[in-house]
């Protein structure tokens, strides 16, 4: 079980994620730099419990509209080998020392965990309290549903509005399937043709409660 710590970061989360995003493809703010807000998210449990693993929704409020975005985002004691790529900055935690923090999308436990999650093996936490699951965090099966044994990440592929994480039976040859992590939020139905698929709300700038498509898992058949 994960343990939050009320404590301090510094840098702060929002403050590592104003340098970060507007570097992704998937960024659909102005050039002034983003002006980010906390709308929600969740998190999950590693089993081993050294990886932090949180799902964190920002909103960023300097385009002409306000955009909503999807960070899944893992906190480590220690540099993870292999994912340079994913790194998005390191911090000093209160309690913990120094942290780095990665992008989840690249970050094997985090997509183990989704993977879990997608088949019904774990349950999303609550965000800001221990010990806690997170009843509006809804998971979905279709189907024939999520297989189990499915391991990732292989490559990671930014598109305009999301990240796509191949993922495969672990530790054999076998058809890959695509893992798609929603980076730009909108509220909308679930997306059909599908195995298993996540959905979860967040807090619009006005105050609303908004709900849509957090991740999707499409497998291959052949």
């Amino acid at each position: 079980m994960a343990v939050i710590h009320r404590t301090t970061m510094s840098p702060g989360k929002l403050e590592l994620l104003a340098d970060w995003l507007p570097l992704r493809p998937w960024y659909r703010g102005g050039s002034g730099g983003p002006q980010l807000s906390k709308a929600g998210g969740f998190r999950l449990d590693d089993p081993e419990g050294a990886v932090g693993i949180e799902f964190l929704v920002v909103t960023d409020a300097a385009g002409d509209e306000p955009v909503t975005y999807l960070v899944p985002l893992t906190y480590r004691g220690a540099p993870l080998k292999g994912a340079e790529d994913g790194l998005i900055g390191t911090s000093e935690h209160g309690v913990l020392g120094r942290r780095w923090i990665y992008d989840g999308a690249h970050d094997l436990v985090l997509v183990e965990q989704l993977l879990a999650l997608l088949a019904g093996r774990t349950t999303a936490q609550d965000q800001n309290a221990n010990d806690t699951p997170d009843p509006t965090v809804e998971v979905r099966a279709e189907g024939a549903g999520v297989p189990a044994g499915l391991t990732g990440p292989g490559t990671v592929t930014d598109t305009a509005d999301a990240s796509l994480v191949t993922v495969g039976p672990m530790g054999e040859e076998g058809p890959v399937s695509t893992l798609t992590v929603c980076r730009v939020l909108r509220p909308a139905p679930a997306t059909d043709g599908v195995r298993g698929l996540v959905l979860a709300g967040w807090s619009a700038p006005d105050g609303a409660r908004l709900h849509g498509l957090f991740a999707h898992l499409a497998v291959s058949e052949a």
